[in-house]
């Protein structure tokens, strides 16, 4: 069986037959799912495959349990990486919605806004309120006040440089 190239279908079935259940298991036991078991044992024999010309058919039970407990170690790395992402947005969102502070200059930007907003010129205030607040496309602001597409574009880009300023200078920084 030493001269058997793992890239011969029937060698392939016969190493698919012999080695399935046994990284299936071994799987199993690492992960405690065995869907998630029977995938990764997939895996490694898809990658036995891609990789049969490199692989000695002696060596392949080798290959694909070194392969197996890779794709294992990945998997639980990646595991671990969701699980503090999930951990660290989670605190992020406790802390801000119990925050005082937060709570505060939530408020008070809201307060600086509307009358930074409020501020605006009529046409401009207008027409930025109708895309922002009402969600509504600039043709459908430039039909309702009878002006034209461009128009609508000039009002948002003024209203948003000069929100952006006003806002700035009410915080002595600029971005």
């Amino acid at each position: 069986m030493d001269k058997l190239s793992v890239c011969e279908e029937q060698a392939f079935t016969t190493l698919h037959q012999t080695h399935a259940t046994s990284l299936r298991n071994f799987l199993f036991y690492r992960f405690g799912s065995l869907e998630k078991a029977k995938d990764c044992a997939q895996e490694a024999f898809v990658r036995l495959w891609n990789n049969c010309s490199k692989v000695a058919f002696d060596k392949a039970k080798s290959f694909l349990f070194t392969t197996a407990n890779r794709i294992f170690l990945d998997d639980t790395a990646h595991q671990k990486v969701i699980l503090k992402f999930e951990r660290r947005s989670d605190t992020r969102e406790a802390q801000s919605e119990t925050n005082p502070e937060f709570l505060y200059q939530v408020d008070e930007f809201k307060g600086q806004l509307e009358t930074v907003v409020s501020n605006l010129p009529e046409k401009q205030r207008a027409v930025f309120l109708m895309s922002r607040i009402d969600k509504m496309k600039n043709q459908e602001i430039a039909d309702a006040l009878g002006i034209s597409v461009k128009t609508v574009e000039k009002h948002i880009t003024s209203s948003l440089k000069s929100i952006k300023a006003d806002l700035d200078e009410l915080n002595h920084f600029s971005i």
